[in-house]
């Protein structure tokens, strides 16, 4: 069944409202020409209102079952955000059918658009993908406790982080994003929703996200960036795998420096490559114990006088040929090998009733 949307609780973004007929006049009536691109919701354009102001508009599609939910949530969740690695919301439209989304235009596109297209990755200096990363970890730090609500993104991944004329990350698309209360730590869900490849074992496994769900995905997307390489299954390299297990052979074998993208180790840091991938892997422990909380991961990105654990071995999730596709259930037998080396960790169990969720 479709949700519906309780009008009067977005009445509290209403400042933020947009006439249809001028977001369609900004678009040139959602014309090919101005489609920027398309996510697992609709279709996304770009615009230019009449005070010049550029935007991006996301118009929800009127077939998604889920559209009205993801909606209400992004609208009154994101207008109440305000970071500058964030992407900002600028007001909404809600109009028979139609369901868009304005924000600002960021006119780089998203962050995967460069890192896994070759031409495009080779113009990423050292210096540039060091900033996109700790960017990312701010926004996210932001999200998780400097913020006046605790937010758990829930997809983060390369194609949900834009990029500025600056080439400064501004992190997106917080439709899947859940709001936890000031001490809650933890929620579980029957309902799986995110990114292939991006997702933390006990959440996949489990349905059990917290905030360290968003430090995994933080970690597998540090490893793409520094490779240049998507969290898939592969076997055109030394062993069969993913990023993950890739990435800890490496590591294990002291040729972590072999793992950064051919044109990004001219003008690399040593020191902070090593550092980068060192806390990469400390955020997709298995244990969520032992994965870092995203303060810290901005300390230890910014200060080389905190000292860094040792990381072990990570959980090589593996995921399907569906990798980089939204999905709303996830089937353990579809899409699981698992080859880690302890799956029956106390952590992973997260029942519903253990934190008052049915």
């Amino acid at each position: 069944m479709k949700a519906v949307i309780d009008m009067e609780v977005i009445t509290t973004a209403e400042s933020l409202q947009f006439n249809f007929k001028n977001v369609s006049a900004a678009t040139d009536d959602f014309s090919v020409a101005n489609k920027l691109g398309e996510g697992g919701f609709g279709p996304v354009y770009k615009g230019q209102l009449s005070d010049g102001r550029n935007i991006a508009v996301k118009r929800l599609s009127r077939h998604s079952e889920q559209g009205d939910e993801e909606f209400k949530n992004e609208v009154l969740l994101v207008a109440k955000l305000q970071h500058r690695n964030l992407v900002r919301l600028l007001g909404f439209c809600f109009e028979g059918h139609e369901r868009l989304l304005i924000y600002e235009y960021v006119p780089n596109t998203s962050l995967d658009r460069f890192i896994f297209d070759p031409a495009k990755r080779a113009d990423l200096n050292w210096e540039t993908c060091y900033r996109i990363i700790e960017g990312i970890a701010r926004g996210i730090l932001y999200l998780h406790e400097d913020s006046r609500h605790r937010v758990i993104h829930r997809d983060l991944k390369a194609g949900n982080i834009l990029l500025d004329a600056d080439m400064n990350p501004k992190i997106s698309d917080f439709g899947m994003a859940r709001l936890f209360v000031v001490d809650q730590t933890q929620e579980n869900t029957s309902r799986i929703v995110g990114t292939y490849g991006y997702m933390a074992p006990e959440y996949a496994m489990h349905g059990c996200f917290s905030v360290k769900s968003d430090v995994y995905s933080f970690g597998v997307l540090l490893l793409e960036i520094l490779t240049g390489l998507r969290n898939k299954s592969f076997d055109h390299l030394e062993e069969r795998g993913n990023l993950l297990s890739y990435a800890w052979r490496h590591w294990n074998e002291g040729t972590a420096l072999q793992l950064l993208y051919p044109t990004l180790r001219a003008s690399v840091s040593v020191r902070e490559a090593v550092r980068c991938i060192q806390i990469a892997l400390l955020c997709v422990q298995e244990d969520v114990v032992d994965r870092p909380t995203m303060r810290f991961v901005v300390v230890m990105l910014t200060s080389y006088s905190v000292s860094i654990a040792l990381p072990s071995r990570p959980s090589f999730f593996m995921n399907s040929e569906t990798a980089g596709t939204n999905q709303s259930h996830l089937a353990e037998s579809e899409i699981l090998t698992w080859t880690t080396h302890n799956t029956t960790n106390s952590s992973l169990h997260c029942p519903a009733q253990q934190f008052g969720f049915s």
